[in-house]
């Protein structure tokens, strides 16, 4: 059910992004003149079809359901070229140059616009997230060495404010990838500011298993351990554990939060331990003896209050999109600048993933709510632009720089160097698609 529920959530996520993608190939197309033959969503052979429009075009459904393309009438393509005279000036390659850059184009700038809406969205919506109070920290990390101390709220990084504990990852993993240091504004428990700097040093290789955040210490608050409901029957019950009750510690060891709690309880299956606990302004003492789960961690049946403080972050239409499209260029900007690391050898292979880890990821953000849900796809959208960008043949990317040299030299790349030029990009495509797929297995297995 599982697997079922991840597939379907890959699917949602995937398929309308490139349907977008190719939906801007082929608005493009058509507003040049250029006639389109065939929409198809997957690659390989076609399974389902259907023609519409006055051109009569194909819509078509294919057997691989990664990618898609428009097919346009194309001289250079025996299939497909000009059947008279009148379609000659409808074929693709007799389009001019700036012509064939704004339909070639249109696909990820489709994803990018797709991603600003999405972003835009969520900002009008209202996005409810932890705020940027910080958890007590160990006393060697690299925030706890810069100034930083638990309780307090981090209100800017490196000058750029934050509000919700998004945009402090936001930024934090961009002071990361730049190897840069990070100038944290703080909001101490009494309400005064200070600031503490995280130098660059501190900060570890970027990667798909790596979180800057938690590497340098930084963690969202989570309050006091304050019991909402202990199920009847369970160790919690039995210890006398009642609604509203704080566990403020155990075995004379004081709880600094709930995680604190929930450790112990895990690390004393059958044994029993002494709470002390709050209630109703009195401190007393209760016998707590876990119960061993399934994975032989202990368990007390006990459901918690909410411990995380939060915010709402929201914005008004024009202040949104104009968010949305921010958001949208920071994101497209550190995903090239850590491709640029990752060609250079500054950053590991290992962040290359695949749709096993999309999939994953999919699967994990629909059970969160449609909020996160969205905010994925937008994160995916603004990836498969950048991912079409590059500049490999057979990707969009390639063709804007054949078309670039075309512009500079005043004539097109010829026939051979292209077909060579593709016959290469379509081995490192694959090489890529194998090397994505290896991580996401290595990773998970």
């Amino acid at each position: 059910m599982s697997f079922l529920y991840t597939a379907v959530a890959f699917i949602l996520a995937l398929g309308p992004l490139i349907v977008f993608h190719e939906l801007g190939h082929y608005w493009v197309a058509r507003a040049c003149g250029v006639k389109v033959l065939r929409f198809s969503v997957g690659m390989g052979k076609v399974v389902w079809s259907r023609r519409f429009g006055p051109d009569q075009t194909e819509w078509a459904l294919s057997a691989l359901p990664l990618g898609g393309y428009v097919q346009m009438l194309d001289s250079r393509d025996p299939n497909t070229t000009p059947k008279d005279e009148a379609e000659q000036a409808r074929d693709f390659v007799r389009q001019n140059v700036w012509k064939r850059i704004a339909i070639v184009a249109a696909g990820p700038t489709a994803n990018f616009l797709l991603a600003i809406v999405l972003f835009a969205a969520l900002f009008m919506h209202g996005i409810e997230e932890p705020a940027t109070k910080l958890r007590p920290m160990a006393q060697n990390t690299p925030a706890y060495v810069a100034g930083v101390r638990g309780g307090d709220s981090v209100v800017a990084v490196n000058g750029e404010a934050v509000t919700s504990w998004s945009d402090l990852r936001w930024q934090i993993t961009h002071a990361a990838v730049d190897r840069q240091d990070a100038h944290l504004t703080m909001r101490g428990r009494d309400g005064g500011q200070y600031a503490a700097t995280i130098p660059a040093t501190s900060f570890k290789e970027p990667g798909p298993d790596s979180d800057p955040m938690s590497a340098l210490g930084l963690d969202v608050w989570i309050g006091m351990a304050q019991v909402e409901q202990a199920a009847e029957g369970g160790a919690g019950a039995r210890a006398g554990l009642l609604a509203g009750d704080v566990v403020l510690g155990a075995d004379g060891k004081a709880f600094l939060h709930a995680a604190d709690f929930v450790q112990a309880v895990r690390a004393a299956p059958g044994r029993t331990l002494q709470l002390q606990v709050r209630r109703a302004g009195q401190v007393i003492t209760l016998p707590l003896t876990p119960q061993k789960d399934a994975k032989g961690q202990g368990l007390a049946s006990v459901q918690l209050a909410p411990a995380i403080e939060r915010v709402t972050v929201q914005s008004g239409p024009l202040e949104a999109i104009a968010k949305g499209a921010q958001r949208t260029w920071e994101m497209t900007a550190l995903t090239f600048r850590m491709i640029g690391k990752i060609v250079t050898g500054q950053a590991s292979l290992k962040n290359i993933t695949g749709p096993i880890a999309i999939a994953d990821y999919a699967g994990q953000t629909a059970r969160m709510g449609l909020a996160t849900f969205l905010g994925f796809i937008a994160v995916v959208s603004v990836s498969l632009g950048v991912m079409n960008l590059l500049p490999i043949p057979v990707l969009d990317g390639g063709h804007l720089l054949y078309y670039s040299l075309e512009v500079l030299t005043g004539r097109p790349l010829s026939e051979r160097i292209q077909g060579f030029a593709q016959r290469a990009g379509v081995a490192l495509l694959f090489m890529l698609m194998a090397l994505a797929i290896f991580n996401d297995l290595s990773q998970r297995l």
